[in-house]
């Protein structure tokens, strides 16, 4: 039995939620970028699947933490690829997390502002809600392409304040990427917690400096 996550509900007023690997299943933005698109683009471009991902990889790496990295029409324009389309093919890959609906309704009992908060473009926000159930249990929901930061960015959070009013000491934000929640907690966040793992097919993590949640059963429980 999983043990319950201590959450001082009492003093929250707003729930800052990540997307990709926090409500839904990381395992298809994984298998995007790391299988389905390198074999489309070794495709495209009469390489082999191992120089199609080489050159992705390298491309990726040379943009971790910025927009870009996330940004769809960043790669359409760089590998002249149709990103949204591809992502269609594997739709079926597109899954909620155990109890994560459970977990959303929770929240409206307790009468919490509920906003999503994610780097993922918004034609990928769009793509996703067309397949799972989930857009109409936010209250807002906000990309980092609107702030011009990405979440891990310095300036991130101040910036957020122009889009959404909040008191960093009565906010919880979940997000399973540690560089981003270093940011949140630099500038202040009250409440932090990751995910264990935000992949169903790859193994749990482990991490030093937030609890993590393995099933949202563990932080649904009464005020």
């Amino acid at each position: 039995m999983l043990a319950t996550i201590p959450v001082d509900w009492h003093s929250i007023q707003t729930v800052f939620l990540d997307m990709d690997g926090t409500l839904l299943d990381l395992h298809f933005d994984n298998h995007f970028w790391l299988e389905h698109l390198p074999q489309k683009y070794a495709n495209q471009n009469n390489i082999s699947t191992q120089e199609a991902s080489d050159i992705l990889l390298q491309h990726a790496d040379s943009r971790a933490g910025s927009l870009d990295w996330y940004c769809l029409d960043h790669w359409a324009q760089t590998f002249d690829m149709n990103i949204v389309e591809l992502k269609h093919e594997i739709a079926h890959k597109i899954v909620i997390r155990k109890n994560v609906i459970a977990f959303l309704k929770h929240l409206r009992t307790l009468d919490k502002r509920i906003v999503l908060l994610t780097n993922a473009h918004s034609d990928s926000i769009k793509l996703k809600f067309s397949y799972v159930e989930i857009e109409d249990h936010f209250d807002e929901v906000i990309t980092s392409h609107d702030i011009g930061l990405a979440k891990e960015q310095e300036g991130f959070w101040q910036k957020l304040g122009q889009y959404e009013t909040f008191n960093k000491n009565h906010s919880l934000f979940i997000d399973d990427n540690e560089d981003v929640l270093n940011n949140a907690k630099r500038f202040g966040i009250k409440q932090l917690l990751t995910i264990s793992q935000p992949d169903s097919q790859k193994p749990m993590k482990a991490s030093q400096d937030y609890l993590s949640v393995t099933d949202y059963q563990q932080i649904i429980h009464p005020v």
